[in-house]
C-alpha cells in the first residue's frame, strides 16, 4: 500500500505542474525561465542528494551521453512542456504528454528493434485516435497548431528518457544523472530566457515546481517503483493528467468538449494498454522524470 500511495503522491504533483506554471505565467514569468529555474534549482537539490548519498562519480566514457540528455531531456522537454502548457492550457499539455508511451514504442522499435507486436499496434492506434478526437475538440480548450506542436515535442523528448533509462539509468542513481544533466539543461535554456522581475508569487510557484512537482515528485515516484512492479507503478501514474484536468477546470475554467473527454480517455486508454499487454512481450518502463 506504501508504494501506491507513493507513486500517486508523485502522479498528483506532476499533475499540478500545469496549473502552477500559469500561476507563474500571469506573474509576468516566462515559460522558458520557468523551466530555466526548474532545471537549475532541481539542480541544487538533486546534487545536494548525490552528495549526501556519496554518489557523484560519472564515468569519463558516459559524459557526452549525460550531456545529450540534459540539452534534449533537460532543455528541450522543460521548454517545450512549458510553452505547450502556454499555448494550450494545462489539461492539453498533460494529455498530449501522455502520449509519450507510444512514441517510446515506435522508437524502441526503430532504434533498440524491439519486437513491434499487434498488442503495442492497438495502443500506439488508440494513442493516435486519442489526440485526433482532442484536436478535434470545440470546447473551451484552446486547441491551436502551436499547442499541438510543443505538446507532441515534450511528448517525443521526454520518450527519450526511455531511451536514455535503457543505456544508464540502471547504471547510475537518479541523483547522479540529474547532478549533471540538470545544469547542462539550465545552460542550454539561458540563452532563450528573458529574465522578469519576480514578485512573491512568482517565486511561490517556482519554489513549488522546484520540490514538490521536480524533486519530491521524482524521489517518490522512485520510492513507489522499489515496493512496487514497474507495470502498476505506470498504471497508477495515469492519475497524473486526470489530476491536471481537474487542477485546471477548477483553477482555471478549462474545459475539454465530450470530444475532447472521449479523446483523452483513449490516449490514458492506450496507456495502460501498453504496460498492461501480456508478459510475452518485453515490458517497457519509461523513467519519470516530469
Amino acid at each position: 500500500m506504501a508504494g501506491y500511495l507513493f507513486v500517486l503522491a508523485a502522479a498528483c504533483l506532476w499533475g499540478l505542474l500545469g496549473v502552477v506554471s500559469k500561476w507563474a505565467f500571469e506573474q509576468g514569468v516566462s515559460p522558458l525561465e520557468v523551466a530555466f529555474w526548474r532545471a537549475a534549482l532541481g539542480a541544487v537539490l538533486f546534487g545536494a542528494q548525490a552528495v549526501w548519498i556519496q554518489k557523484v562519480r560519472l564515468e569519463r566514457a558516459d559524459r557526452w551521453a549525460v550531456l545529450g540528455f540534459g540539452l534534449v531531456g533537460i532543455s528541450l522537454f522543460y521548454g517545450a512542456y512549458q510553452l505547450a502548457i502556454e499555448s494550450g492550457g494545462a489539461a492539453l499539455a498533460s494529455v498530449l504528454l501522455y502520449t509519450a508511451p507510444a512514441i517510446v514504442a515506435l522508437l524502441s522499435w526503430l532504434f533498440l528493434r524491439e519486437p513491434m507486436d499487434a498488442h503495442k499496434l492497438f495502443a500506439v492506434g488508440l494513442t493516435l485516435l486519442g489526440v485526433t478526437l482532442v484536436s478535434l475538440q470545440g470546447g473551451g480548450v484552446r486547441v491551436s497548431l502551436a499547442a499541438l506542436f510543443w505538446g507532441l515535442l515534450s511528448a517525443l523528448t521526454y520518450a527519450t528518457y526511455y531511451l536514455f533509462g535503457k543505456l544508464y539509468l540502471n547504471k547510475y542513481s537518479t541523483p547522479t544523472v540529474f547532478l549533471y544533466a540538470l545544469p547542462v539543461g539550465a545552460l542550454g535554456l539561458w540563452p532563450f530566457v528573458n529574465f522578469a522581475p519576480k514578485n512573491a508569487e512568482a517565486w511561490t510557484a517556482i519554489a513549488f515546481l522546484t520540490l514538490a512537482s521536480t524533486f519530491f515528485a521524482v524521489t517518490l515516484y522512485f520510492a513507489g517503483l522499489r515496493r512496487l512492479e514497474a507495470t502498476r507503478a505506470s498504471v497508477v501514474a495515469t492519475v497524473e493528467p486526470v489530476v491536471a484536468a481537474l487542477a485546471a477546470w477548477l483553477w482555471w475554467g478549462e474545459r475539454f468538449s465530450l470530444l475532447g473527454y472521449l479523446g483523452a480517455g483513449l490516449v490514458l486508454l492506450g496507456v495502460v494498454w501498453m504496460v498492461l499487454r501480456p508478459q510475452s512481450s518485453p515490458v517497457l518502463e519509461t523513467p519519470r522524470s516530469t
